[in-house]
């Protein structure tokens, strides 16, 4: 799976059904680049598209029940994966990380 999925789908897992244009401003896509993303998905059956209930000319990106699996596994890997590489940092600093993190993505 390449990062622009992993984003959209952790994104949705994560966050919820959301307007393409939305999903792409948070995982950092253009516009062009989410549509790409969003179709390759939709293809294998991932994610679905649905119309806005008051805007004709939005659409909802949504996991299916495929997508919602399939990510929750790859998610656990990622966030074992990340135990593992903070290992060597004790509870402050790996607060003091989050806490940055969480700063730099406020501020997209």
């Amino acid at each position: 799976m390449c990062l622009s999925d992993f984003a959209v789908l952790e994104a949705l897992l994560h966050v919820g059904p959301q307007p393409v244009n939305e999903l792409g401003r948070k995982v950092l896509l253009t516009s062009g680049s989410i549509t790409t993303a969003v179709d390759r998905l939709a293809e294998r059956g991932l994610v679905r598209r649905v119309g806005h209930p008051s805007d004709r000319r939005t659409r909802i990106v949504s996991l299916t029940s495929e997508g919602r699996s399939l990510i929750r596994a790859q998610f656990a890997t990622h966030a074992h994966d990340l135990e593992r590489a903070m290992h060597g940092l004790t509870a402050t600093e790996r607060r003091t990380l989050f806490g940055l993190l969480r700063k730099l993505e406020k501020s997209q």
